[in-house]
């Protein structure tokens, strides 16, 4: 389809990427890095149609979670093998953050789609969740398609390394949002 279609396979298949999770955008966007260092696309040109592509799903997931509300993130969560039980969790935890879950979530394997549902159910702000995930997505392609370049042939050993990379990344992600809240509280404290 990448071959085929260029920049609009690449844009539809990011599009399908971020609406059903068990399209990987470790193996989608390596493999377009690669047609970029064959010269068979533009670096630019591959940024702008998968982030495109992953604006346009993501937004869509939220909308639907937004009109479909909690039944709906439900049913989401189970077809995509995700225990409910780690919606609420999320739920509560968006509430508090939801920015910087929006925003570092779309840099986390199998937790880019998901945080659609919260985004939508919450109603969060559509024009702060398209700017949140607009540069999200920015950040996680750009790797994604640098590494997939950087490795040329060899660009499926990205999606291995991202699999072995994502539970220290949700950690360090985690870690991160701690930190960030401490150094908020200190702050406030001090003025």
């Amino acid at each position: 389809m990448l071959s085929d279609l260029g920049y609009a396979g690449l844009a539809l298949l990011m599009v399908a990427e971020t609406v059903f999770p068990p399209i990987p955008s470790e193996v989608v966007l390596p493999l377009a890095g690669y047609l970029v260092e064959q010269g068979d696309l533009t670096f630019a040109g591959a940024l702008i149609a998968s982030t495109v592509g992953s604006l346009v799903g993501a937004v869509a997931l939220e909308e639907a979670a937004r009109h479909g509300g909690r039944p709906f993130a439900e049913r989401f969560v189970r077809s995509a093998h995700q225990d409910p039980a780690k919606l609420e969790d999320a739920e509560r935890w968006f509430r508090r953050r939801g920015w910087l879950m929006v925003l570092a979530g779309r840099c986390v394997p199998g937790v880019r789609s998901l945080v659609a549902l919260p985004a939508g159910v919450l109603r969060m702000p559509r024009g702060q969740y398209v700017v949140l995930t607009l540069i999200g997505s920015t950040v996680w392609n750009t790797l994604l398609i640098s590494a997939g370049y950087v490795l040329g042939s060899q660009w499926e050993r990205v999606s291995d390394a991202i699999g072995r990379l994502s539970t220290p990344l949700v950690i360090v992600a985690g870690l991160a949002t701690v930190a960030l809240v401490v150094w908020r509280i200190v702050r406030a404290r001090r003025q």
